[in-house]
């Protein structure tokens, strides 16, 4: 072959690995928004419950209003930085969340007719649910970031993530704190 012949297939061949190479980071990054959707999803589920988890509350609870609109606040928060787009908006928002949820939870313990009543306890019930698959889909969710930001970085990806403008995502986090149990009776002193 001649040198006539070579550099076509060589510039080819580097073609049409750039074209895999951007293929990949676009699977890629439609996994980390596919995922942060089914994440939406469910804290969108979730937040749609804590309205009637505090109404259910109100009329037990008059007293302890403080909890259930500290509830609301962070709901509202979260909820923002949802449509915003902001992950670590939305990580701060559920820690102040969840917290909340375990003062009502806290509560709901120390009212034995709150505790007893039906509509209480299936609203609970949901929302613990709802709290487990959000963890579950936050670790897949995760992982696909690792996974984008892992490929963005490495040679020669690097080169086509930079020229075709793909960027770092951004992992949900929760801190240690809140990925713990409550603790009810820390709650109960408060």
């Amino acid at each position: 072959m001649t040198l006539h012949y070579l550099i076509p297939a060589a510039l080819a061949a580097l073609l049409l690995y750039a074209v895999l190479i951007y293929n990949g980071l676009v699977q890629l990054k439609n996994g980390v928004a596919k995922a942060w959707s089914n994440i939406d999803v469910l804290l969108k589920q979730r937040h749609d419950e804590l309205p009637k988890l505090v109404e259910a509350c109100k009329a037990y609870m008059q007293f302890e209003r403080d909890t259930l609109e500290g509830v609301m606040r962070a709901r509202a928060g979260s909820q923002a930085a949802r449509e915003k787009g902001d992950v670590q908006g939305v990580s701060a928002a559920e820690g102040a969340l969840r917290a909340g949820v375990g003062r009502i939870v806290a509560t709901v313990e120390a009212y034995p007719q709150l505790k007893a009543n039906q509509q209480m306890a299936s609203l609970l019930s949901r929302i613990t649910a709802l709290e487990s698959e959000i963890s579950d889909r936050r670790e897949f969710y995760n992982e696909y970031v690792a996974n984008n930001n892992c490929r963005i970085g490495q040679f020669p990806d690097l080169i086509v993530a930079r020229l075709c403008g793909f960027r770092e995502k951004v992992s949900l986090q929760f801190s240690a704190e809140d990925t713990q149990d409550v603790d009810l009776r820390a709650l109960f002193r408060a």
